[in-house]
């Protein structure tokens, strides 16, 4: 956390975090929902709906979460070097950006498997930007993946069955 608050990041890496993280503010889930709906063939609607329970699901667990362990962000332990973003609440565990874009990857990256590993790198980035920029601990961020991946799976079974 230490190194990641002190390190002068070359600027290319500082724009690429805060695209990123704000990708990850919720837009881009949406303009994969809506792409799905105009282009998703058959298995559009269950698949919009299998992600939407999985990130709304995800909202509330890392809510009450956050709530519950009321763990503090690493930039409010130690100042970070360059990045002056606002966090969007004060705790820290576990990362609701990392959760929401694994818990929507893994049942759209299911469903369209060419489109997979793009959703993996955009949820992939999006997590590596919330440490980049102070955010999260690693152990926040490993933790949201985990959860939203597992949220993705089962929303995925819901719906798919």
């Amino acid at each position: 956390m230490r190194r990641c608050n002190r390190w002068q990041a070359p600027r290319w890496v500082r724009l690429a975090s805060l695209c990123a993280t704000r990708a990850g503010d919720g837009w881009l889930w949406f303009v994969v929902a809506v792409t799905i709906l105009a282009l998703g063939g058959e298995e559009r609607f269950p698949i919009v709906g299998a992600g939407t329970l999985a990130a709304s699901t995800g909202v509330a667990l890392f809510l009450l979460l956050k709530k519950v362990t009321g763990r503090r962000r690493p930039c409010a332990l130690e100042r970070h070097c360059w990045a002056t973003l606002l966090p969007p609440d004060q705790f820290s565990f576990p990362s609701g950006h990392t959760m929401t874009a694994f818990a929507v990857t893994v049942p759209v990256g299911l469903a369209y498997p060419l489109a997979a590993p793009w959703l993996m790198v955009s949820a992939i980035l999006i997590a590596a930007s919330r440490i980049l920029l102070g955010m999260h601990f690693l152990s926040d961020v490993i933790a949201g993946s985990i959860l939203g991946a597992f949220l993705g799976c089962v929303s995925y079974a819901l719906f798919m069955v």
